[in-house]
């Protein structure tokens, strides 16, 4: 007669799934490694924009104003982003505000920048709850 020990299958507390979930959910917001950036890419007067495009070589997205005028929004180089580059960049607009950031669609309305937290907020209850 042969006796065979099988081990038990592992089990992890829902707490523990729940925290392993939240640090796999947190290194993929931060660490999107080898995807493109993804900016708001237009130029209008209204300031709201829903045109995104993938900036395969820019590490950045702008969002320029020009002081009573046009706003334009794109990708570019992280490195482009100081005032007299920008002049250099954009020569037909002569007094402007500008901001640089890199994470996606950051150079969205400040409207569309919350609904994007709210998504991330619902996804990551949604997670929680399937793991519970």
């Amino acid at each position: 007669m042969e006796l065979s020990y099988l081990p038990a299958p592992l089990s992890l507390s829902s707490e523990v799934k729940m925290k392993l979930s939240l640090a796999l959910l947190l290194c993929s917001a931060v660490f999107s490694v080898g995807s493109a950036i993804r900016c708001y890419s237009c130029k209008d007067y209204s300031g709201s924009c829903s045109k995104q495009r993938d900036c395969s070589y820019d590490d950045a997205c702008l969002t320029l104003s020009e002081r009573g005028g046009m706003t334009f929004r794109q990708c570019l180089k992280y490195t482009d982003c100081e005032y007299s580059r920008l002049s250099q960049m954009f020569p037909q607009v002569s007094s402007f505000t500008f901001k640089c950031c890199n994470s996606d669609l950051c150079n969205s309305a400040p409207s569309a920048a919350a609904s994007s937290v709210i998504g991330l907020l619902a996804s990551a209850g949604v997670l929680w709850w399937c793991v519970r």
